[in-house]
C-alpha cells in the first residue's frame, strides 16, 4: 500500500493511492480550513465504516448469509480538549431474510477481523456497533 499526500494551501491535503484514487482532507470553517473535504480524523472514521460494509459481506458470503441492503451509521466521540476520538458506536441496518442471531454473528466476526477496526482497538478506541435487522418480505 502507498499513500501520497501533497498539500495544496491552507489546510487542504490531496491524498492519493498507488491505483490513483484520490481524496482532499482539510478542516472545517470553524477550525480554520474551508471544509474541501473531510478531516483525516473524519477519514479514518469513514474508513472504519468502509471496512465494517465489506467485510460483513465478505462474512455474509462465507455464511451464506443473503442480504438485499445494508447501511453503517456510527458516531465517534471526541471530548472537548482531547487529542483524538475516544469512543465508535453505531448500528449497523441489514435488509435480509435471515435469523437475527445469525446477522449478529456476522456483525460480531466482522467487528473482530476488519483491519481499520483492529486499527482502533489496537490505539485502545473502543467500537461498538448494534446490528439491526430489518425483515424483507418472500
Amino acid at each position: 500500500m502507498q499513500a501520497i499526500g501533497r498539500w495544496t494551501h491552507g489546510y487542504e491535503t490531496v491524498l492519493e493511492d498507488a491505483h490513483a484514487h484520490r481524496v482532499t482532507v482539510d478542516l472545517p470553517v470553524d477550525e480554520g480550513g474551508r471544509s474541501a473535504g473531510p478531516s483525516a480524523l473524519e477519514l479514518a472514521v469513514l474508513s472504519l465504516a468502509g471496512c465494517i460494509t465489506t467485510i460483513f459481506t465478505l462474512v455474509a458470503r462465507r455464511r451464506r448469509l443473503a442480504f438485499q441492503g445494508m447501511t453503517v451509521a456510527l458516531e465517534a466521540e471526541r471530548p472537548p480538549g482531547a487529542p483524538t476520538i475516544t469512543r465508535v458506536h453505531g448500528t449497523l441496518r441489514v435488509r435480509t431474510r435471515a435469523d437475527p442471531s445469525d446477522v449478529e454473528t456476522a456483525l460480531r466476526l466482522t467487528l473482530k477481523t476488519c483491519p481499520v477496526g483492529v486499527l482502533f482497538e489496537k490505539a485502545q478506541i473502543p467500537v461498538e456497533v448494534t446490528a439491526i435487522v430489518q425483515a424483507t418480505s418472500l
